[in-house]
């Protein structure tokens, strides 16, 4: 299910046709299928002109989103909603701790406890998906899975509405692509995610494809560039394309790309200060959180962001002993990181999963797929500060206030990143689909 977005080609002769002509210089092919990063701004560019136009548009408050996604369904009883006066065979192992405004949450959340104050809860997030793969389309689409259509992620929308920014890639998931619900759906692929291809946690850790191939050195891939030209040239006066002439943007943003120092020093991670790195935690969580926050600040506009593996069907204690903590020292250091660098009330960040756990413990110690009522957190980007929306019953079984769908979700997203979500975007042999269909704007979360 990993998605490979760029890699080299190979090369042949430039003069025999015009298709030889695009391989004669593939700058970063998307693998398996066969697009070349050119062709994969020109396909962005043709396909945007399909969009209808927004009836309205809405300023943004947030510029930039993290979006921190827990996928196996993390339990809320042991995260965001803890019951600290159930019984133990509903409240858990664990003693929930209180935070700085009052709230409880899991007692593996002590750093996040400290943060309360600057981020929002959601306890009461609902749909009727059991299944790990409907319940991850429900969150990474806000719509509800469908046989006849597959809907684009939120990157991708937000790649096809606001294009990318500073040479950069408007939509990166870190590490890899786990689901193809992270894909582009019905949109060409030219809006799916780029994904790094290795992990920021591994000591040799590196980004594919936003350098030259490793055989060609930078005096090697400037001569490509100027024998390009002179093909470009060649074309212009024997064939006199307009389509060669219109192709030229494409393969000069590709060049950008590829040899833009700002693009390659935003994956720097060793640019970070060694005390900083360490603050967020030697590890998966730590040193992932650390890099979305890079390229946010670098001008990525959404970085999608994978950790751990939340499906605890048994010993929910030990499971969450050993995830939990990086997870909960992670994510309380880039909230409090953002905040210092005056970054948190333009970037959104969402923390979310497919679906919550039973609220009552089985008989081997865990708990089951839950998607009745489960909590998500968001925080900057023009949410509420120190603020929790809904409420789950007394045992965390059902909503029993202000029950939050994916689609409300996603509606309120994007309102916050200043995209209509009722615009309908025309694809070819695709009739006009909403952004967000139904829903309704939480404007209580908003600040």
């Amino acid at each position: 299910m990993k998605m490979h977005p760029l890699c080299s080609g190979n090369h042949r002769n430039p003069f025999a046709t015009s298709q030889s002509r695009r391989d004669f210089l593939h700058v970063g092919a998307l693998a398996g299928l066969g697009i070349t990063l050119p062709e994969m701004l020109k396909l962005q560019a043709a396909e945007q002109t399909l969009a209808m136009p927004a009836v309205e548009s809405y300023k943004p408050v947030a510029t930039s989103i993290i979006h921190i996604y827990l996928p196996g369904g993390m339990a809320q009883h042991e995260s965001w909603d803890p019951k600290p006066f159930a019984s133990p065979d509903y409240r858990g192992p664990f003693n929930p701790v209180k935070g700085v405004t009052g709230e409880y949450v899991g007692e593996k959340f002590a750093n996040i406890a400290k943060i309360l104050d600057k981020i929002t809860m959601i306890r009461s997030v609902t749909h009727g998906e059991a299944a790990h793969e409907r319940g991850t389309h429900n969150m990474f689409t806000g719509y509800r899975p469908s046989p006849a259509i597959k809907f684009p992620s939120f990157g991708s929308i937000i790649s096809h509405e606001q294009g990318s920014r500073n040479n950069l890639p408007p939509y990166v998931v870190v590490p890899s692509v786990f689901a193809p619900e992270q894909g582009s759906g019905y949109m060409s692929s030219a809006f799916g995610p780029f994904a790094l291809g290795s992990d920021p946690a591994d000591g040799n850790f590196t980004v594919r494809d936003l350098a030259a191939p490793k055989d060609i050195d930078q005096k090697r891939f400037d001569r490509r560039r100027s024998l390009l030209s002179s093909v470009d040239e060649h074309f212009r006066t024997t064939e006199k394309s307009d389509g060669l002439a219109a192709m030229d943007k494409f393969y000069t943003a590709a060049y950008n790309l590829i040899s833009s120092q700002q693009a390659r020093e935003a994956f720097n991670l060793a640019a970070e200060p060694a005390k900083l790195r360490d603050e967020y935690g030697r590890n998966a969580a730590g040193q992932r959180f650390l890099l979305a926050r890079r390229l946010v600040e670098a001008g990525v506009r959404m970085v999608s962001v994978n950790y751990g593996g939340w499906d605890h069907h048994s010993n929910i204690k030990g499971s969450f002993e050993s995830q939990a903590p990086q997870f909960d020292t992670a994510f309380a250091r880039l909230i409090r990181d953002l905040d210092e660098r005056g970054m948190l009330d333009t970037t959104l960040v969402l923390v979310s999963s497919e679906f919550g756990r039973t609220p009552k413990i089985n008989s081997t110690n865990g708990r089951d797929h839950y998607p009745r009522v489960f909590s998500v957190a968001m925080a900057g980007g023009g949410v509420k500060k120190g603020f929790v929306y809904g409420k789950s019953d007394a045992l965390g079984g059902e909503p029993d206030e202000d029950p939050v769908g994916p689609e409300d979700l996603a509606r309120t997203m994007y309102r916050l990143l200043g995209i209509n979500a009722s615009k309908r975007i025309v694809v070819e042999n695709v009739r006009p689909v909403d952004i967000v269909n139904g829903g309704r704007l939480i404007n209580e979360l908003i600040a």
